[in-house]
C-alpha cells in the first residue's frame, strides 16, 4: 500500500492573495508529491494581482483556484496547517490528527498603497518569499517521510 501523501492547508482572512499562492506554489514545487488546499475565515475571490505575481515568478497559473471558507475542511485531516495572517491564526479551527501548526506572518499585498507598480511589486515579494519558505518546509516533509535522510 503506498502511503497517503502529506497534506498541506494554509489559511488566511480572505483566501484572496497569500493563501492562494502558497497553495499554487507548493502544488507546483512539490510535483504531485503534496495534497495542498487552501481556505480563509471570510473568502472572497483570487487578487488578479496574485495570478499575476504567481505567473511572472514560477510560470505557473493559479487563475482557475478558488478562494474556499474554512469550514469545507472541517473534519479533514491535515499534516500541516500554515495561516498566513494574524487574523487566521488566532481563528484558526481545530483539525483531527493533531496537525503541525505552523505561522507564518504575511503582511496582505492587497492592502498595498502607492500606485499599481507599487502594489505589484508587493504581491511579487510576497510571492518570492512564500517560494523561499516553501522550499524549506518540503525539505521538511521529505525528511519526516523518510527520516534515513536526516
Amino acid at each position: 500500500m503506498t502511503p497517503a501523501k502529506p497534506r498541506v492547508l494554509f489559511l488566511c482572512t480572505h483566501n484572496a492573495a497569500r493563501s492562494q499562492m502558497a497553495e499554487g506554489i507548493l502544488r507546483h514545487l512539490g510535483h504531485g508529491a503534496v495534497d495542498v488546499e487552501s481556505a480563509g475565515t471570510e473568502p472572497t475571490q483570487v487578487h488578479p494581482l496574485a495570478v499575476e505575481a504567481v505567473r511572472r515568478l514560477f510560470s505557473i497559473g493559479i487563475g482557475n483556484q478558488r478562494s474556499k471558507h474554512v469550514d469545507e475542511f472541517a473534519g479533514q485531516r491535515f499534516d500541516y496547517v500554515i495561516t498566513l495572517c494574524d487574523s487566521a491564526k488566532e481563528t484558526c479551527p481545530v483539525f483531527p490528527g493533531d496537525p503541525e501548526r505552523i505561522h507564518w506572518r504575511f503582511d496582505d499585498p492587497a492592502a498595498a498603497p502607492g500606485s499599481d507598480d507599487d502594489r505589484y511589486r508587493a504581491f511579487r515579494d510576497v510571492s518570492a518569499e512564500l517560494g523561499r519558505r516553501l522550499r524549506q518546509l518540503l525539505v521538511v516533509i521529505e525528511r519526516s517521510a523518510n527520516p534515513s535522510l536526516a
